[in-house]
This record gives C-alpha cells, sequence and structure tokens, in this order.
C-alpha cells in the first residue's frame, strides 16, 4: 500500500522559508515521477513542481521559480520542496504526488496523493 506523509508546513512571515517533506512507503520514489501540487481556498488547486524519476531535470510553475526547490533523497526514500522567499500567495494546502507517468502526474491525476499540510504566508 502506498502512503505518502507530508511534514513541514505552517505558519511564517513572508519573505521566509519553508522546506517540506515528503516521506514516502509501498513505493521508491527513484522511480516514480514525484511532485508537489497546492491548493487554495476557493482555489483549485495547481500544480507546483516535479522531479522525474531520473532527476535529471526539474519542473516549476512560473510564480515560484527561482523561488522553489524540488529534490529528492533516495538513501531516505523522501521528496523535498524548498520554500523560499515565501508571498501570501503561497498560502495553500501543499501535497505530494506520485505517478509513474509525468503527463499524468502533471495534469493533476496522480495515482498517489498525500494527505496535505498547511502553509500560512502572513504579509
Amino acid at each position: 500500500q502506498v502512503q505518502l506523509v507530508e511534514t513541514g508546513g505552517g505558519l511564517v512571515q513572508a519573505g521566509g522559508s519553508l522546506r517540506l517533506s515528503c516521506a514516502a512507503s509501498g513505493l521508491t520514489v527513484s522511480s516514480y515521477e514525484m511532485g508537489w501540487f497546492r491548493q487554495a481556498p476557493g482555489k483549485e488547486r495547481e500544480f507546483v513542481a516535479a522531479i522525474p524519476w531520473h532527476g535529471a531535470n526539474t519542473h516549476y510553475i512560473d510564480s515560484v521559480k527561482g523561488r522553489f526547490t524540488i529534490s529528492r533523497d533516495n538513501a531516505k526514500n523522501q521528496v523535498y520542496l524548498q520554500m523560499n522567499s515565501l508571498k501570501a500567495e503561497d498560502t495553500a494546502v501543499y501535497y505530494c504526488v506520485a505517478d509513474s507517468n509525468f503527463g499524468v502526474l502533471r495534469a493533476g491525476r496522480g495515482s498517489s496523493w498525500g494527505q496535505g499540510t498547511q502553509v500560512t504566508v502572513s504579509s
């Protein structure tokens, strides 16, 4: 049974940083496309970042480029999202996602989702 557990969310002031972690069980992150989505109150869920199984390149939405970094620790079977220079508009519940197909993951139809972790940025 696949399980993804996100941690690291919290309340931070604008300009601050947070590091989200996603601990995976039941799958090996180095063999899957891994990503992060977020959903703000009253808004649709949106793609944030992804890292392919081979790790050769990463993908981000424009609004987080240069501020967020997705990475993976294969030994710990975890995926991370380092978030710097946070803005109020980054406030959302952040979800870790896994799928064997990047296109499916990118479209928000990933097969495995975590329960989410709340990130709140105060302005």
